[in-house]
This record gives structure tokens, C-alpha cells and sequence, in this order.
């Protein structure tokens, strides 16, 4: 029996003390989830979390002139952004969704909503995209006009905490240095009020990518920065060799560097 792949999402890397506090941080906004008991099944703790008002949010998100005008959106793969995915093929986008931990050799879905064998919110699901979606490589996909990511907790200066294992991140470096993602390119996450963290409470590492907008289901914050966002790219020294091998487009990356 072939052994199973480490699933690499505690590993993300940067300086031992600021891991830490990060690590500190999704305790308490888990906790604070838990105890006001809005954190959808399967619980908040280890995950991006499903949140309660996470359609409202879904909603208010698909009210913003950047959600309007967008084609095409990349998303993340979690249950909280679920309906974020749905509304958008129910508004004629195109939706690539990663596969989860970037595994396998064509680590995307490409949701076409004229060709879905399932209604959207099917279809919007990992399952559904299993059944309905295209498996795609990063060569494969077109420039999107909007990304959409998930969070643990968003400060309101665009600061971004993920639950530790680096993937957003990587996915967005990949796909900046595939020139799918612009400096200009606007990057949203919906989260619970509960998520959302005061401006230079978030510590950050130089791979993490802030967001452009959060959405609550009471508000959206705009947490754009003057001029262009900097350059994205992978940062190798902070990948483990694991890692590297566990997702074939970075082991793929990594030998064309050689």
C-alpha cells in the first residue's frame, strides 16, 4: 500500500517567534468562534472556518463593483467560501478553485458555468468540483480578475492569517509568477466579525499576501493600500524539502531553478 502524503499544513515557514504568535492568534480568534458558537460543523479549530452569516457575506461581497466587473475568480478550495463560489457561477464566472494542499500534477479545478453537470452550488463544493470541473494545470488557466481567499483572521489594514500551512500564499505566488495574477489585481476575503482583527495586530512573514477587501455579513472594510501591491514570488528558504516534494508544480518549479 502506497504510503500517504503528509499533509504539510502546520509547516509554513518564517522566524520561530513570529510562527508563534501567529499560532497564538488562531487560538484565540478559534476560541472566540467556538465560544459564541459560530463556527459551522466541523468546528473552527484547525481550519479555515465555516461561519455562521457566511451567505449574508457571500451577498454583500457580490454588491462590489470589483465583484461586478470580474470574469473570472480564483478561489480557495473551503467550506466558507462555498457560497462565494456558487454565487459566482450563478452570475456567469469562471471559477478556479485549487485543488486542497495543491495535490497532484493539475492542482486546479476550472469551473466553467456554462458546462456544469451539476447546479452551481454543487458544482461549487470540492466534491461537486470533483464531478463537474475540469482538473487543470497552472499553464491551463487564464488571468483572473479577482481572488478570493480564505482566512482565520483578516486585520483591518489587509493583513491575512491563514491556518498555518503557507497554500494561499503559494498559489498566489505561483500564479503571479505565471502573470495570472497583476500588482492591481484585487483580492477579497469573507469573514465573520468575530475574524476581524485591529490594523498591526496580525504579525506577518515576508510570503504572506494581505487582501484588498473583508467582507463580514454587517460590512465590508477597504483595506486598500496607495499604489500597487508588491510583487508576490515563492520564497524557497522557507520551503522544506517535504513540502517541495509533496506539491509536484513547486517540485517542478524547483528543477527548472537548477
Amino acid at each position: 500500500m502506497a504510503r500517504p502524503v503528509p499533509r504539510h499544513d502546520h509547516d509554513a515557514g518564517g522566524p520561530a517567534d513570529l510562527l508563534a504568535a501567529k499560532a497564538a492568534l488562531r487560538q484565540e480568534v478559534w476560541s472566540a468562534m467556538r465560544a459564541a458558537k459560530v463556527a459551522r460543523f466541523p468546528g473552527a479549530a484547525g481550519r479555515i472556518p465555516n461561519f455562521t452569516g457566511a451567505e449574508a457575506a457571500a451577498e454583500r461581497l457580490r454588491a462590489l463593483p470589483a465583484w461586478q466587473t470580474a470574469g473570472t475568480l480564483k478561489a480557495n478550495p473551503d467550506s466558507a467560501q462555498w457560497p462565494v463560489r456558487q454565487r459566482a457561477l450563478e452570475d456567469g464566472k469562471t471559477v478556479y478553485m485549487a485543488v486542497p494542499r495543491l495535490a497532484g500534477p493539475e492542482p486546479f479545478f476550472a469551473l466553467d458555468p456554462a458546462h456544469l453537470s451539476e447546479p452551481p452550488r454543487k458544482a461549487a463544493s470540492i466534491s461537486g468540483a470533483t464531478r463537474s470541473a475540469r482538473r487543470v494545470t497552472l499553464a491551463d488557466l487564464a488571468p483572473v480578475d479577482l481572488v478570493v481567499m480564505g482566512c482565520v483572521a483578516a486585520g483591518e489594514d489587509g493583513a491575512r492569517l491563514g491556518k498555518g500551512g503557507g497554500f494561499a500564499d503559494l498559489e498566489f505566488a505561483l500564479a503571479t509568477a505565471a502573470g495570472l495574477i497583476g500588482p492591481r489585481t484585487v483580492c477579497v476575503t469573507t469573514v465573520h466579525e468575530l475574524q476581524v482583527c485591529p490594523a498591526d495586530t496580525i504579525p506577518l512573514t515576508g510570503h504572506d499576501v494581505p487582501v484588498d477587501f473583508i467582507v463580514t455579513p454587517e460590512r465590508v472594510i477597504d483595506c486598500r493600500r496607495d499604489g500597487p501591491r508588491p510583487a508576490a514570488g515563492i520564497r524557497w528558504e522557507d520551503l522544506t524539502e517535504e513540502k517541495i516534494a509533496a506539491i509536484p508544480l513547486l517540485a517542478a518549479q524547483q528543477t527548472g531553478r537548477r
